[in-house]
């Protein structure tokens, strides 16, 4: 039974997928790569980063040639992300909970927290955390830390994400997942985790 929703933030709550996909275009711009729509992104996308952008280029990276590109990639993002708002369904998804609710994300917390507060919703929050070091690492060590601050049962909680990652970390930690389609990755691939898939935000609310 259900007592506690971990939210996943960007793809998620926040729809910032035309943010990526722009600051993906930036990137590549120098190397005179077509720009990508968003159906396009997804085909190409994978984890980890520096594979998806040696997809992208045909060759393997340079030396330094990622920290230059993901450096750049954030400054074009946070630029861009401005423009974002909620994903279509996620404060209806908010109030539609009775139970606890926290989020954890990937984001670094000093940027994550002040857009959290200006949509107006971090009072359904529990807990939000998002990353206090370097960009980057395992989201299941992210949210074991963070399951471990909240104090609550995994078997009791359910996380929703849109990234393949959200799934095997919500498994490594014991929880239950819904993943939903409205982020960077194909629908394929979130199936292949095993868990449920939703193309609205309110259906994942269908499986607590």
């Amino acid at each position: 039974m259900t007592k506690h929703i971990i939210w996943d933030w960007n793809g998620t709550l926040f729809h910032d997928l035309d943010a990526v996909v722009s600051a993906t275009n930036e990137v590549f711009e120098p190397y005179a790569l077509p720009a990508l729509d968003a159906e396009g992104f997804r085909a190409a996308y994978t984890r980890p980063i520096w594979v998806f952008y040696e997809r992208m280029l045909g060759r393997p990276l340079e030396d330094g040639e990622f920290e230059r590109m993901d450096t750049g990639f954030h400054d074009h993002y946070f630029r861009f992300s401005t423009s974002c708002g909620l994903a279509d369904g996620a404060l209806t998804s908010l109030q539609g909970w009775a139970g606890t609710q926290s989020l954890c994300s990937m984001a670094p917390h000093a940027h994550l927290v002040p857009l959290v507060e200006s949509f107006g919703i971090s009072g359904h929050f529990t807990r939000v955390d998002g990353l206090l070091g370097p960009l980057g690492g395992e989201k299941a060590v992210h949210m074991a830390a963070h399951l471990e601050a909240l104090g609550v049962q995994a078997a009791e909680t359910l996380v929703i994400g849109d990234s393949v990652d959200d799934g095997l970390a919500a498994r490594h930690v014991g929880a239950e997942a819904v993943l939903y389609t409205g982020g960077m990755t194909p629908r394929s691939e979130l199936e292949s985790v095993g868990f449920p898939v939703v193309d609205r935000l309110a259906d994942a609310l269908t499986y607590v």
